[in-house]
């Protein structure tokens, strides 16, 4: 299609769609949303990056073409106040796989966030965290080697779904007279109202994906983290939807917890991946105390959100924690973190987080060589306390350097690899 403010790249194919699958030759054109706040300083330093990676990786062979799309701050400037405007969409749908930087998302008021209207607009449903740990990071646990799981969070329903209504409007007032008269139920008068919908489709297609994930990358088990044992027919059925689809669609590489203990004394056949379920709460204190436990989370909306998060802090925090939202073919990798507008045009933080969500993007077209690569550069820079202010205040003898001086430091310890 024709665009009013994106420019397309003059070289480089597109990604297509064929039989189900992702069509992605050796000069694909990717999106990328330089974001808000610190959006541009951990850009442009992951640009570089990325770049260096795929020439070392692959000698030239290989060359990403981007292609800049535009949404919070930088569109209203150039969209005459548009944060969210639809040619952006198009363009992301296009192009299939894009990244992006953190976007601005007010509190309490304004404009709803960009984040969710993303994920939802587009029905990006699986909201996938990686978490683990590099020798030297500063991490608060004892042993943060132990911390390596992903976790697939569902993205579109639960209490981001939106269903919200102020209090003292009228939508709210007619939902509390229709649940007080009609539903018989109690709460406190001039509270807010939402409404937390799970269903069988959204659970199913989200445990899904954490499955197939298990089975391609040879993960040990899928734990389903669920409030089952207070709200029974919302979490409790994320619960029991997710071990149907165990059962009924991947009777042979999977076996539930209560059939091991019950046919094989508590041990996993070998080639089978173990299906176990936690509650929530108990879930933040084992992945502390026992995170080894954990391999594949699959989570209903909120929980995930809490999870990954907290799990990020034990091995280094959000400025190193990447993410995706991916539906069943377009994805959109993201830093995790916010627009920390203090920070802006400071060259001054971590761009790590977006920076290792791209390590994400290239393993999902299928160049894992560029990850190895950037995983070895950042290793080695921070045996060497090569590190970003954030992590400087937490290491004795630290070598601070800026965001772009990250980028230059990973980029030569890449050539010398």
């Amino acid at each position: 299609m024709a665009y009013k403010n994106i420019t397309m790249p003059e070289s480089g194919d597109k990604i297509r769609i064929e039989n189900d699958q992702l069509v992605i030759s050796d000069q694909p054109i990717l999106g990328y949303i330089e974001g808000d706040g610190i959006g541009k300083d951990i850009t442009d330093a992951s640009l570089r990056i990325w770049d260096a990676a795929v020439e070392k990786a692959y000698g030239g062979k290989r060359k990403v073409h981007w292609a800049e799309i535009f949404l919070g701050e930088k569109a209203a400037g150039i969209y005459d106040g548009d944060y969210f405007p639809d040619e952006s969409l198009e363009a992301i749908k296009e192009l299939i796989v894009s990244i992006k930087g953190p976007l601005t998302t007010p509190v309490g008021g304004g404009f709803r966030s960009l984040n969710v209207s993303l994920r939802q607009t587009l029905d990006l449903y699986a909201c996938v965290r990686p978490v683990r740990y590099f020798e030297g990071v500063p991490s608060p646990m004892k042993r943060p080697e132990e911390v390596d799981i992903v976790l697939f969070r569902e993205n579109t329903e639960d209490v981001y779904s939106g269903l919200e209504y102020e209090a003292g409007s009228p939508e709210n007032e007619k939902l509390a007279k229709f649940l007080r008269e009609e539903m018989g139920a109690k709460f406190f008068e001039g509270a807010g109202l939402g409404v937390k919908p799970i269903s069988e489709f959204g659970s199913k297609r989200l445990v899904r994906k954490a499955i197939e994930f298990a089975i391609d990358n040879n993960r040990e088990s899928v734990t389903l983290v669920h409030k089952g044992n207070i709200m029974k027919f919302t979490e409790g059925a994320f619960r029991k939807w997710g071990y149907e689809v165990a059962a009924e669609e991947y009777a042979e590489q999977t076996i539930s917890e209560d059939e091991v203990w019950a046919k094989h004394d508590g041990k996993v056949p070998a080639g089978k991946i173990l299906i176990k379920d936690r509650i929530a709460d108990i879930t933040f204190q084992l992945l502390q105390l026992r995170p080894a436990e954990f391999d594949v989370l699959a989570t209903t909306n909120l929980n995930g959100d809490y999870i990954s998060d907290a799990a990020a802090a034990e091995v280094g925090g959000m400025g190193i924690a990447p993410g995706a939202n991916m539906a069943d073919h377009i994805a959109v990798f993201e830093a995790t973190h916010g627009t920390a507008p203090k920070y802006t045009n400071l060259n001054k933080v971590n761009p790590s987080s977006l920076m290792f969500s791209g390590v994400m993007m290239f393993d999902y077209i299928g160049w894992p060589e560029v990850g190895k690569i950037i995983d070895a550069a950042f290793q080695q820079a921070i045996s060497e306390k090569i590190v970003t202010y954030d992590f400087a205040r937490l290491m004795e003898g630290a070598n601070k350097v800026t965001t772009s001086g990250f980028a230059d430091a990973l980029i030569e310890r890449m050539k010398s690899q």
